[in-house]
């Protein structure tokens, strides 16, 4: 994948973007609905181990705010680290859903060798970090990754997603308190989504909202729809380029909402199904694709043909995930004892390596 970013030079028809990459966001809105609907699939038919975490009504999170960023294949670009319901953002960077659906699957060539799942998994030349199971250590984590783009002087942004609930841990606050102090090339994105599993964010939180801490931690704060992709787009798209600036970091808030409960076992039985109807009615692809079709920014027929793309290349990711062999009992063995060569330390006056950050 070549270098890609959100701003063009011309021809633009919405928030700096051009048609073709309108549609192209279309596509990863679809991706990762359509994903996740297949995993579901396979997570009623017991092929899934372990939980399945879906983002439906929060997609427009992910690929908005993933859509703002320098995404390379060289090891070179902006880095996220995703929260569990972010996959239209690991798509985005460049995961395969074949790999996606092998690492749900725990199959033996998943990217963790059967080892972990869903997107507990790391690709440093794509440029994502996969998530730790403790909640806000991945602030501290990114704000790591971001001092060592500043130490090694290089143009680049981190990127890290927090759910709600992440909030309320000391690690969100020592890591982002940390990164403000610093001035580093951080975004924080906090995915209020109304639950942190059955806990409602009036039970965790007397703050009115999440983006009202930015001063105490002297950064700029800004807040949007959650479910409107290009608002998250723009948003995001200003908190990196004051990165990149030199600015330091930003917290920005998304109001979206989690329609499935915390996991598909998850029955959700504390959610009104009044506030559920409300949500579903303004679902984020739905929203997107209307507004497609009404400004003339594309065609029934285009938008019928996208997602007609995106449900051939999930089935054919779902034949190539279910025919993967589960890993071989003896690569249990594997990996357990440090038996690597001992690379020499880095210093800033040696080459950058992407594999050694």
């Amino acid at each position: 994948m070549a270098e890609t970013t959100g701003v063009t030079a011309g021809g633009a028809l919405a928030a700096g973007l051009s048609r073709d990459q309108l549609h192209e966001i279309y596509y990863y809105l679809q991706l990762t609905r359509q994903v996740e609907q297949v995993l579901t699939h396979l997570y009623r038919q017991n092929k899934v181990i372990g939980g399945l975490y879906r983002s439906l009504g929060q997609e427009a999170t992910a690929v908005g705010s993933a859509y703002a960023l320098r995404r390379r294949t060289d090891g070179t670009g902006d880095v996220i680290s995703p929260a569990i319901r972010d996959l239209g953002a690991l798509l985005l960077m460049g995961a395969r859903p074949v790999d996606v659906m092998r690492q749900y699957m725990a199959k033996g060539d998943s990217p963790t060798g059967g080892r972990e799942q869903n997107v507990h998994f790391t690709d440093y030349d794509r440029g994502y970090i996969g998530l730790i199971s403790h909640l806000g250590v991945m602030i501290e984590v990114m704000a790591g990754v971001a001092l060592s783009f500043r130490l090694r002087r290089q143009d680049r942004v981190a990127l890290v997603y927090a759910g709600d609930g992440m909030t309320s841990t000391g690690a969100f606050h020592e890591g982002f308190n940390f990164a403000a102090v610093q001035r580093l090339p951080l975004v924080v994105i906090v995915e209020n989504n109304r639950y942190a599993y059955s806990t409602p964010v009036s039970r965790q939180t007397a703050a009115a909202s999440f983006v009202d801490r930015a001063p105490g931690y002297g950064v700029v704060g800004e807040q949007c729809d959650g479910n409107d992709v290009l608002a998250v787009y723009e948003m995001t798209r200003r908190a990196v380029e004051r990165a990149r600036a030199g600015e330091g970091a930003s917290l920005l808030e998304v109001l979206t909402y989690r329609r499935k409960g915390h996991a598909e076992h998850d029955a959700q039985a504390y959610v009104p199904a009044e506030e559920l109807a409300y949500w579903e009615a303004r679902d984020p692809i739905d929203r997107y694709e209307k507004r497609l079709l009404e400004e003339g920014w594309a065609t029934r027929e285009e938008l019928d043909a996208i997602a007609g793309r995106v449900a051939v290349d999930v089935d054919r990711a779902r034949e190539e995930a279910e025919a993967s062999p589960m890993p071989e009992p003896e690569a249990a063995l594997h990996g357990v004892y440090g038996d690597l060569p001992v690379r020499r330390p880095w210093t800033r006056a040696a080459a950058v390596d992407p594999h050694n950050a």
